[in-house]
C-alpha cells in the first residue's frame, strides 16, 4: 500500500521560528548514577547539546560553547523520568549569543513536572576559516 505525500506549499515549508527549542530524553539506566539520578555530567551534555541547537537554528552557521556561567542544579532526575529541556536563545552580540536551558523533570506515570536545573551558555558562530563572524539580532516576538 502507498501512502499519499502531501507537496509543501510553494517555496517549500515554512522556517522553524528560532525562538526556542525543545528536546526531550528518557532518563535510562545508564545515564544514572549510584544513587539512580542522572549524572550531572549528562545533564550538562544534553543541555549543551540543546543550547547548540538553539544557536545553530538561530544564526544557521557553525557554532561552538564558548562559556557556561550560572549553572544550578536544583532537584535530582530519578531514573525513569523523562527530561524536557527548553532552550533559548536570550541575548546575541556581534558574535555570539547567550543560551538560556532550562531541564524539567517530568514523571513518565503523572501529571508531576518540576525545574530541575538550569544553566546559561554562550555560543560563538565561526566562518569556515574558523574564525568568528556575525550572527543576526534577536528578532523582536
Amino acid at each position: 500500500m502507498t501512502l499519499p505525500v502531501s507537496c509543501p506549499p510553494q517555496g517549500g515549508l515554512p522556517p522553524v521560528p528560532p525562538r526556542e527549542t525543545r528536546v526531550t530524553h528518557v532518563v535510562f539506566p545508564g545515564l544514572t548514577n549510584h544513587h539512580g539520578t542522572l549524572f550531572g555530567g549528562e545533564a550538562l551534555s544534553l543541555m549543551d547539546s540543546a543550547a547548540f541547537i538553539a544557536a545553530t537554528r538561530h544564526c544557521r552557521r557553525k557554532v561552538v560553547t564558548r562559556h557556561l556561567d550560572a549553572m544550578e542544579f536544583r532537584n535530582p532526575i530519578p531514573q525513569g523520568s523523562l527530561v524536557e529541556l527548553v532552550a533559548r536563545v536570550v541575548r546575541a552580540g556581534r558574535t555570539s549569543m547567550t543560551v538560556q536551558v532550562d531541564v524539567f523533570r517530568e514523571d513518565m506515570y503523572s501529571e508531576e513536572r518540576e525545574l530541575a536545573c538550569a544553566g546559561t551558555f554562550t555560543l560563538v558562530a565561526l566562518g569556515d576559516d574558523g574564525q568568528p563572524v556575525p550572527v543576526p539580532p534577536l528578532a523582536d516576538v
